[in-house]
């Protein structure tokens, strides 16, 4: 065994950290914690900003398969809110209002109040992130317009709906935002105030879903509303604690 005094050495402060163990060690020990240090510099050089681990965007496999489950997600939740009477917030809920007051087609209402977002869309997110919400919200559209006919509720609790609707729509929206798109209308607004003045996607949700379902009043009964805004809050609530500016980089 050799008697090595690290007090004599010189060595850079991660190498020192490393070198640490090898006190009373043979001399290959230094040997090997210089080369895991040389390794670890090597590792943080590749990196744009050694903080980071390197980014990998992902790809259009990715987004597509991101992007149906999306939009199957918040399909399901709303056809499982049609069916027991309550609404959401948003563009949705603004649907939800004409369909349950005036007996218009949802899913048509929902793809025409969503169109007019998509100009502050292109102008201000791009045509990339415009596209996929286009495309995502026509695929909610139309799925929304099936699903009566190949999913059937005979038993479910409004309590049920809302909860497990709530959740579904919530993390089909989270998977719609990490892939760089949205379901139109407030969710367009709130990914460009995130983005551009760094305000919560899921706090912009959540104002605007609460005066929807306030003004449901008119059309819905107060037990529904009361089960509609639990379903609002679970939905915001899932954008607000996932989808934080910054935590979230592969984008």
């Amino acid at each position: 065994m050799f008697d090595l005094h690290l007090d004599r050495w010189r060595f850079p402060g991660k190498l020192a950290s490393k070198c640490e163990v090898a006190v009373q060690r043979p001399v290959f020990g230094i040997a090997r914690a210089y080369q895991s240090f040389m390794t670890d510099k090597s590792t943080e050089a590749s990196s744009p900003n050694p903080a980071f681990p390197r980014l990998i965007a992902h790809g259009w496999l990715d987004d597509a398969h991101a992007m149906v489950i999306g939009v199957l997600f918040v399909t399901l939740g709303m056809t499982m809110f049609a069916h027991v009477g309550l609404l959401t917030g948003g563009v949705a809920g603004a649907a939800f209002l004409l369909h349950y007051a005036l007996g218009w087609n949802l899913s048509l209402c929902f793809l025409v109040l969503s169109m007019p977002f998509f100009w502050l869309s292109w102008k201000r997110l791009g045509p990339e992130f415009t596209l996929k919400s286009m495309l995502s919200v026509l695929m909610v559209s139309v799925c929304t317009a099936f699903a009566p006919k190949v999913v059937r509720f005979e038993v479910i609790d409004p309590w049920v709906a809302s909860v497990l609707g709530g959740f579904l729509i919530g993390m089909g929206l989270l998977a719609l935002l990490r892939h760089h798109a949205s379901v139109g209308g407030v969710n367009i607004l709130a990914q460009w105030l995130q983005q551009t003045r760094g305000i919560s996607a899921g706090k912009v949700q959540m104002a605007v879903d609460v005066v929807v379902v306030v003004t449901a009043l008119a059309v819905v009964s107060p037990i529904r509303l009361i089960q509609s805004i639990v379903s609002a809050v679970i939905i915001s609530a899932v954008l607000v604690l996932n989808h934080k500016p910054g935590r979230y980089l592969g984008v």
